[in-house]
């Protein structure tokens, strides 16, 4: 007789540890790139080595907590030229599938919402591995990169220049770098 392991008993939990991740993204401003980050967010991965397709991932961004250093540019990112913080409260993702890409790298598909509206996108992810922090709980780390068209989510403020062209890039590049902690 042979026995088969219950794949939900081989996934672990996390929890999303905020001081020691992050939320940025770039975007071109002119001729160079504005940086910024957000500095109020929770999620929760739910991890599967073994069983990737019994994997999930959620994550909740609080809007007003644009930072990009410099405050007259956050408030107007606040705005309703942009994310319109009044209304939309929070960015959010939660994903409908993760898909095993190779060796430590996988793709997690689900739905990105910005300012109400909500287009599936896929996180290419990097699965950094798993340590014990020097208080014996068991943390594991994850990245992504990802790009999208800023105005595919109703984020459509601009300036034409007088040169040409446009004062904001479409483009965002938005970077995850996650320290999640087993529950």
């Amino acid at each position: 007789m042979t026995a088969t392991l219950d794949p939900v008993k081989t996934a672990q939990t996390y929890t999303i540890d905020k001081t020691h991740s992050e939320v940025t993204f770039q975007v071109r401003h002119l001729l160079t790139k504005v940086r910024g980050r957000f500095t109020e967010f929770a999620g929760t991965l739910l991890f599967d080595q073994e069983h990737p397709d019994h994997s999930s991932a959620s994550l909740t961004i609080d809007a007003s907590s644009i930072d990009t250093g410099t405050a007259d540019r956050d408030a107007h990112l606040r705005s309703d030229d942009f994310f319109a913080v009044g209304t939309h409260t929070t960015l959010t993702f939660t994903s409908s599938r993760v898909v095993k890409t190779g060796d430590d790298t996988y793709d997690v598909v689900g739905g990105l919402t910005i300012r109400g509206v909500t287009k599936e996108i896929t996180l290419p992810v990097t699965y950094l591995g798993t340590a014990k922090d020097p208080w014996g709980g068991l943390r594991a780390g994850f990245e992504t990169d990802i790009t999208i068209n800023r105005k595919d989510f109703g984020l459509t403020w601009n300036a034409a220049l007088e040169t040409g062209g446009f004062l904001v890039g479409d483009d965002v590049r938005i970077s995850l770098s996650i320290q999640a902690i087993a529950q």
